[in-house]
């Protein structure tokens, strides 16, 4: 339809205008909003705890390329210019006091010296296990990467659902004093007509006002969490989507505690971060024993240099070429390689100390956050019937209250009860769903797919 015939036609353009309206009214709440994996390559691109852990990897690369080096031809030119001034004796008489003709005044020479050295390892076990170490830091930086990604999902997985949470518990805030005002004004107008006293207009505000003061309370914790995950990704006002409704959440697979520590201890990221340390701690070992063992390099040099003045017997031009093995080995070093021996196996045993914690702590944390999820999805599916049980409730003393049979305190309760029901209710299906991501993390097999079927349970 046309501007024009609306213009003509009032009617028709109230109505348009009407139905418009009614049409945004109608559109899902979190229209526009983002979403996990949205938010979360948000958040890789800007969270600066994550990239300075990228950078220290991307660093460690450089590093160990540092380390090859060693076992490589290293060449280097010298050069040197120098230039010698005498003043002799106006005679200089020999050993029979018969003056020697020549030699009265000044003499100088100048010498120029140029040559190219080059180093070829040919047998160095230190630098053969400094080489070695280098690649194994290198597999470190890797895995503190993976632990800093890790940390990062968990992060922003959590911060969108505290925001979530604290929709929930701010809306269910609200109707919770919407239906309490509607009991306050139905205990006035039955005061006012003399079926009920001034006691149930007085219950009825006492729990407006702390509803009112719940509700303030629950737009402050909303107002903070949405700045927590703006400052994660940097953006502002970011608004996450829901849950879909219906949920179906997932639990743990398997479903058997013990797979899941097996694999912790063979993939997590902290496990076989400690295992490297422990090599590493070894090959420093096999280092300070190397110390006193032999070394053979391939040595060679071409130089040339050039002379001229009155001192110099031979002046011009002169070369050489030098190419050899050079031998090294310490005989005595006062005891300093010995007893660096005895620390790095002092080192070594705390490493292996170091590891078996690390194992420890990884299989605790895999069982408590696997349980945590069984019992969270537990707890949903009691609060999904409590839910239920709550409405029932209410409904029934409500209409008690109506006939007589129930006082305005029960009704209070009874709504009461419904509303921290639906807060719990809704906070631990996020919780659930959170502790999914934690016991993959736990485990060491947190990725970023786990985002994307996350997202899978969020509304289109």
């Amino acid at each position: 339809m046309t501007a024009a015939p609306l213009r003509r036609c009032p009617q028709l353009a109230r109505l348009a205008a009407t139905l418009t309206a009614m049409g945004l009214a109608l559109l899902p709440s979190w229209a526009g909003a983002q979403s996990l994996r949205e938010l979360y390559d948000a958040a890789r691109a800007y969270d600066a705890t994550y990239l300075a852990a990228r950078s220290l990897a991307d660093s460690a690369q450089y590093k160990a390329a540092q380390a090859d080096a060693l076992n490589r031809p290293s060449v280097g030119l010298a050069a040197n210019a120098t230039r010698t001034d005498v003043d002799l004796p106006t005679t200089v008489t020999g050993a029979n006091q018969t003056p020697i003709p020549g030699t009265a005044g000044h003499a100088y020479s100048n010498r120029f010296d140029a040559s190219v050295n080059a180093t070829q390892p040919l047998y160095n076990r230190n630098n053969d296990a400094t080489i070695t170490q280098a690649r194994r830091n290198l597999e470190v930086a890797q895995t503190d990467l993976e632990t800093a990604e890790q940390d990062l999902i968990v992060r922003v997985a959590q911060a969108y659902f505290d925001v979530l949470a604290a929709q929930d518990a701010l809306e269910t805030a609200q109707t919770g004093k919407k239906a309490i005002a509607e009991q306050l004004a139905s205990a006035k107008r039955n005061f006012e007509v003399g079926t009920a006293t001034i006691t149930d207009t007085r219950e009825a505000q006492a729990r407006f006002d702390l509803s009112t003061a719940q509700e303030i309370a629950a737009e402050n914790d909303l107002r903070t969490k949405r700045i927590a995950l703006d400052q994660l990704v940097g953006r502002s006002g970011v608004k996450p989507k829901p849950l879909a409704e219906p949920v179906t959440l997932p639990g743990p697979m398997p479903d058997d505690v013990s797979v899941w520590v097996d694999t912790a201890d063979r993939v997590h990221p902290s496990v076989r971060k400690f295992r490297l340390v422990l090599e590493i701690a070894r090959l420093e070992t096999e280092r300070a024993r190397a110390a006193e063992g032999l070394t053979v390099d391939l040595v060679g040099s071409v130089g040339a240099n050039h002379t001229t003045g009155t001192l110099t017997t031979t002046p011009g031009n002169t070369s050489n070429a030098v190419i050899g093995l050079q031998l090294k080995m310490p005989l005595y070093t006062g005891g300093a390689t010995q007893n660096r021996i005895k620390e790095t196996l002092s080192l070594e045993d705390k490493a292996r100390n170091d590891l078996e914690a690390a194992r420890r702590g990884v299989a605790q944390a895999t069982r408590v956050a696997f349980f945590g999820l069984k019992s969270g999805r537990a707890q949903v599916s009691a609060l999904e019937a409590a839910e239920s049980s709550s409405k029932l409730a209410l409904e029934a003393t409500q209409l008690g209250y109506k006939v007589g049979v129930r006082v305005n305190l029960d009704v209070l309760n009874a709504q009461t009860q419904l509303n921290q029901t639906q807060r719990d209710l809704a906070r631990s299906r996020y919780d659930v769903v959170v502790n999914g991501l934690r016991l993959r993390q736990a485990s060491g097999e947190l990725r970023a797919d786990d985002v994307s079927a996350v997202n899978a349970l969020l509304a289109p």
